[in-house]
């Protein structure tokens, strides 16, 4: 039979459980048998794992925690939610063996997080937590003994309303921002670049350097972005011509939505816009005018809701937003780079007759 039990001549016990990697000290013999017998019972039935008996606790979730997490850190930029989700993990389940956490207890985490927090973030911690077990699963997936995806409660949240305005507020917005910042006009430049190139979204906006520019073929490269593949946005003439209106950079390296040299910006922080500079001048402006809505839906989602009057939801799916999971579509690229910028070009026109007048059908 497998296992033995050995008289223990040093410290620790007077003896010791020996099964294959798993070494045991015991004072009482009964004790001792007990335990290998449990040991065999295991390996006959197919659940032994030597893993739960190592120090260090290999199988805690907690262990499991930290190594995705650092996996992730390679992966991921912004590891601020993912790290938050999983310390909330990490404080309830602590060093649980991951094999024994299932529905029961997945229910119990959900029930005793914090009040506070929205069904949206909860629906948002069960997402990581799938995600994570995934990952464990398939490193684990040549272990004699398998670790298997828990079944997790179901969380529903409905969606919070984004308000929205019409073209013309958007363009009035436009114009107040452009007026109240005139020490810098690339402000009013991502913002209307933001209302215009839908596919693009404020973060990944921001992050456009100036060798990210291709003024020759009037294309702009996304590089850092929500979709982790290659992403361009075909650039209006008119935003070629204000962009040549700038003195060109030397450091290509450099970020375009940059701060400019003035009094009271220490040249220390006269480089990348913070996440949130734009929007805070857009709520300015919007402020002025008596207009309630955020930079992001007062931008993107008014001007796709804008479009939807005159073409169809595949239409400015496919050549406006991006959201397609199509990769054949990327072969036509040089045939779609006049549509994209026609569809643009209609998203800066103010009204629906200005978009008919300009003739831009696909």
């Amino acid at each position: 039979m497998q296992g033995k039990i050995v008289k223990n001549t040093g410290k620790g016990g007077k003896y010791i459980v020996r099964f294959q990697k798993v070494f045991k000290r015991f004072n009482d013999l009964d004790k001792a048998e007990r335990f290998l017998n449990a040991l065999r019972f295991k390996f006959d039935e197919g659940l032994f794992d030597e893993r739960d008996y190592m120090l260090g606790e290999p199988l805690a979730f907690s262990t499991f925690a930290d190594q995705w997490l650092k996996m992730k850190e390679s992966k991921v930029r912004c590891m601020r939610n993912l790290k938050c989700h999983m310390q909330y993990a990490t404080d309830y389940f602590k060093n649980t063996n991951i094999r024994n956490i299932d529905y029961p207890e997945l229910e119990d985490f959900f029930e005793q997080l914090p009040q506070h927090l929205s069904d949206k973030t909860r629906h948002n911690i069960k997402a990581t937590l799938h995600s994570f077990w995934t990952w464990v699963i398939k490193r684990n997936r040549k272990a004699k003994v398998k670790i298997i995806m828990p079944e997790f409660p179901d969380i529903e949240f409905e969606s919070e309303y984004m308000p929205i305005i019409d073209k013309e507020t958007q363009q009035t917005v436009l114009q107040e921002l452009k007026r109240i910042t005139p020490f810098n006009r690339k402000i009013y430049i991502c913002a209307l670049w933001l209302s215009t190139y839908v596919n693009v979204r404020p973060i990944e906006m921001i992050h456009i350097r100036e060798k990210d520019i291709d003024l020759h073929n009037g294309i702009m490269y996304i590089t850092h972005n929500k979709e982790k593949r290659p992403k361009k946005t075909y650039l209006l003439d008119e935003d070629i011509e204000l962009i040549k209106s700038f003195p060109t950079a030397i450091d290509k390296e450099m970020y375009f939505f940059r701060h400019e040299k003035r009094k009271g910006v220490h040249k220390a922080k006269r480089g990348q816009f913070g996440k949130d500079y734009v929007y805070t001048w857009w709520r300015k402006a919007c402020k002025n005018l008596n207009v309630d809505c955020p930079l992001y839906s007062g931008t993107k989602h008014s001007t796709v809701v804008a479009l939807g009057e005159e073409y169809t939801p595949e239409q400015i799916r496919k050549w406006g937003t991006g959201h397609t999971n199509n990769k054949s579509f990327d072969r036509y690229l040089q045939v779609q780079g006049e549509q994209k910028r026609k569809l643009f070009a209609s998203a800066r026109c103010t009204t629906g007759a200005q978009r008919k007048v300009a003739n831009l059908k696909f």
